[in-house]
């Protein structure tokens, strides 16, 4: 294959952290990355090239643009962390290959992406497109933290963000394994539609007193763990609610304001915990065995409809810029960049 001097890439335009906790809500990216034709990125010792077909947009990527994420920005590289496409060069045997990969060289909102070649992971040929494109970020996150969740012992697990494509993925995880979902949303209309996947309950905290539904259902479920991507202060009284020896699992942070955590004499008297998740840093402490093992069960679960990707829409790279906000805005699906039209 003939490969391009030249790319077309959403660049970062700033360094290192911004200081602020803003969320992963966004309506302009002008501030933060930009079009731009850049050259090629040429891959070195352990790296692999890859030919974008779609990218994922992750509440991470808008972190990280921002400034706020676990890693720094770097201006003048390709924002965007997770995709899949075809390995076109690099030190690999998987050159031909449709692969997922975590673009950690050189990000993936462009028409070629670069990351390590120990991180790319081969693709059934009957995975779709969108599934294929973000069964990293979500997906892996839900294996690693239902994990977590199997080993605690317990017949229920809560969970909030419950709506999004995580919380699903989650749910699912648990219908099939026969421990209940607990799960939080702030919209009542979404709690039909989750109770059908397989939450045995649903708590909205738009409601009128959602505490006291919370001791309603703690009553008869004891979750131990709480796995949390909001912080907010509901998810602070949830946990000093929940049993002793709980867990609070946090891996996301929708709140823009720190809760206050008014029962702190719980984590010595009750042995609860409260500990923060993140991928990144699981894949290096975890097994290495556990890996492709769990993306072999994310491909079939995909595959057989287990688990399903809500695709809120797909924007051409070209009309990113302009249309990206207003796609990330929609309550519901999952958002994706495609640098092929």
């Amino acid at each position: 294959m003939t490969l391009p001097d030249k790319m077309t890439a959403l660049v970062q335009l700033n360094d290192g952290y911004s200081g602020t906790q803003t969320g992963p809500n966004i309506d302009d990216l002008t501030p933060f990355v930009a079009e731009k034709t850049i050259p090629l990125p040429t891959p070195g010792k352990g790296q692999a090239l890859i030919k974008v077909h779609l990218a994922a947009v992750n509440p991470s990527d808008i972190h990280f643009i921002k400034g706020e994420y676990g890693q720094p920005c770097i201006k003048g590289v390709p924002a965007g962390f997770e995709a899949v496409g075809e390995v076109v060069a690099g030190d690999t045997p998987l050159i031909g290959q449709r692969v997922s990969f975590f673009a950690s060289a050189s990000g993936s909102w462009a028409e070629y992406a670069m990351t390590d070649a120990s991180g790319l992971v081969p693709c059934r040929p009957d995975l779709a497109e969108p599934d294929a494109a973000g069964q990293i970020v979500n997906p892996l996150t839900a294996i690693a933290m239902f994990d977590i969740v199997k080993d605690s012992g317990a017949d229920s697990f809560i969970l909030n963000a419950a709506g999004s494509q995580l919380g699903k993925l989650l749910i699912a995880l648990g219908r099939d394994h026969d421990i209940k979902p607990i799960a939080v949303v702030r919209r009542s209309e979404q709690a039909a539609m989750l109770k059908e996947l397989g939450a045995a309950k649903v708590i909205v905290t738009s409601e009128d007193d959602p505490l006291d539904e919370v001791k309603t259902v703690f009553s008869t479920l004891k979750p131990r763990v709480l796995l949390d991507a909001v912080g907010d202060q509901f998810t602070a009284d949830l946990f000093f609610a929940m049993p002793a020896h709980s867990r609070w699992v946090n891996y996301g942070k929708l709140a823009t304001e720190a809760p206050a955590l008014t029962q702190l004499a719980q984590l010595i008297f009750q042995s609860k915990v409260i500990e923060g998740f993140w991928l990144t840093k699981w894949m290096k402490q975890v097994d290495p065995a556990r890996i492709p093992q769990a993306f072999g069960e994310i491909q079939e679960r995909f595959v057989t409809g287990k688990w399903v990707t809500d695709v809120a829409g797909i924007v051409p790279l070209s009309e990113a810029m302009e249309k990206l906000p207003e796609l990330l805005a929609k309550p519901d699906g999952k958002a994706f960049i495609d640098p092929r039209q």
